[in-house]
């Protein structure tokens, strides 16, 4: 076992708990804990980095510049382009809000999907009861976001496109340079929530058309509570501030910048860079040791698109085995239902069942994500709890008894 799991939680019987919910946030890289540290007490660069009359806040201005700069290294942009906010979720509401709340049209049209973050669809659904129209463009059963379905959605008075890049639950990979191509030649802004994808996929903005990119420092192994928003300086596109208060961030978005989160997102990102590849690789490769190991549980089925999909995000469904009772029964390793901000309500995905899955199909369905820090043994591991576990809960089953090992099932679902 790695170091992290040596150290890390364990149960009463002495056995690490395995962490497969790299989806949900990932471990700060040991390298971000240190440099994050330097950045808080007397002996730091603690200070304000508004604070320009004296050395402790323009070493703070310094920090965070540099920080910008290694954040924007990562998608290729510049660091004027570059807003600090509080995650992924206060980015996403600034660039939605405030371009609706900038553009002078009035009855503005949105365009999304119906599989976006709960971030996107919540700010939307705030945006019609104010009157604006949202067009929710779905998915095909394997959770794609197509460039033709967006394309149809346009209108005249369409004002964004938002979208994701990596679906958080089931891992599909949107295309959002063909998308953004097409948003760009009707002159309408395009968003992209890439919190999944900017430590995962090489994302260049100097070949994407793309206008806004939301990121989060805790899916790129740096700390919680902090993000940005990537804005194309040479879009001309007006973004009205939702928070008022300082002259932060050109005055978009203003407060006292939280330099010791944001040196750890810098350098997390600085680390995303320099390790996209290997990670990229490595993880690949458990992620088809993973489905290797669980090939033979009699009626699963791996949700998405396997040619469209970020290795390292995978939504198993275990016919007849509820996915509370899976994750309750798994003490020593850690998955989830699906997206973290809504795991704690019992009701179906609406990721799955906007891939046309039956409430019954989507209650059975788990997902595994991997990450940097996840070996091999931790994936057989997991691997093996998991068979186990789905098999006693089936044999407590009475429905999976009367249905003869779920024939019907077995026969049109299973890992590939």
């Amino acid at each position: 076992m790695s170091r992290h799991h040596e150290t890390g939680l364990r149960r009463k019987d002495r056995h690490p708990i395995v962490y497969l919910d790299y989806a949900a946030t990932t471990p700060a890289d040991q390298s971000v804990v240190d440099i994050i540290t330097q950045h808080l007490g007397l002996e730091g660069v603690f200070g304000n980095p508004s604070s320009q009359s004296h050395q402790f806040g323009r070493m703070a201005e310094e920090a965070v510049e540099t920080a910008r700069y290694h954040l924007a290294e990562l998608i290729s942009a510049d660091s004027a382009e570059i807003i600090w906010t509080s995650g992924a979720t206060e980015s996403i509401n600034l660039v939605i809000k405030g371009v609706v709340y900038g553009c002078s049209q009035q009855g503005a049209h949105i365009v999304t999907s119906s599989l976006e973050h709960k971030a996107v669809l919540d700010t939307c659904a705030y945006l019609a009861s104010k009157g604006f129209e949202i067009t929710y463009v779905t998915p095909d059963q394997e959770g794609m976001i197509t460039p033709e379905k967006v394309d149809e959605a346009l209108r005249d008075d369409t004002v964004l496109v938002s979208l994701m890049h990596v679906n958080n639950e089931v891992g599909t990979i949107t295309d959002i340079n063909t998308i953004g191509q097409i948003t760009r030649d009707r002159g309408i802004p395009f968003h992209v929530d890439a919190a999944q994808s900017s430590a995962r996929l090489p994302i260049d903005v100097s070949k994407i058309p793309v206008d806004f990119i939301s990121l989060s420092g805790h899916k790129m192994y740096g700390p919680k509570g902090v993000g940005a928003l990537y804005s194309r300086k040479r879009s001309g596109i007006s973004i009205k501030p939702q928070t008022h208060g300082g002259g932060q961030e050109s005055g978009i978005r203003p407060g006292t910048l939280p330099t010791h989160q944001l040196v750890g997102m810098g350098e997390a990102a600085r680390l995303a860079k320099q390790r996209l590849h290997q990670d990229a690789k490595t993880i690949a490769a458990l992620d088809k040791y993973l489905l290797d190991s669980l090939a033979d549980t009699e009626s699963a089925r791996l949700n998405g698109n396997q040619a469209h999909r970020v290795p390292g995000i995978l939504n198993i469904s275990f016919a007849h085995v509820e996915n509370e009772s899976l994750m309750m029964a798994l003490k020593d390793v850690a998955i989830s239902s699906g997206s973290a901000c809504t795991s704690s309500r019992i009701e179906p995905s609406h990721v799955l069942l906007g891939l046309g899955m039956s409430e019954d199909v989507a209650n059975c369905s788990v997902r595994f994500s991997i990450g940097r820090q996840t070996t091999r043994d931790e994936i057989s591991f997991a691997a093996m709890r998991v068979k186990k576990t789905v098999d006693l809960l089936r044999e407590l089953s009475p429905r999976w008894r009367s249905l003869n090992s779920a024939s019907n099932f077995r026969r049109t679902i299973k890992l590939s």
